[in-house]
């Protein structure tokens, strides 16, 4: 993940799915519980399994993304 931060990517992913999707997706207690960004990045720093699971669900979200925007160009054109 060249020059995205932690940071930028659980605001990406909160964005996305919002706190309570994203809990689904990853149940960590981070985000069920209070859900904040300072909580998230805290716990997910000292995690690193929780992170790795964070980071593959961005890497997912991002895929689709490209794949929904290639498909509207396709109708477009």
């Amino acid at each position: 993940m060249h020059g995205v931060t932690l940071k930028d990517i659980i605001n990406r992913l909160v964005a996305h799915y919002g706190w309570e999707k994203l809990a689904k997706r990853v149940k960590i207690g981070c985000f069920t519980t209070n859900p904040s960004l300072k909580s998230s990045l805290k716990f997910l720093r000292k995690t690193p399994w929780a992170r790795k699971e964070v980071e593959e669900l961005f890497h997912e979200m991002v895929r689709q993304e490209k794949m929904k925007t290639q498909k509207n160009v396709w109708k477009q054109g």
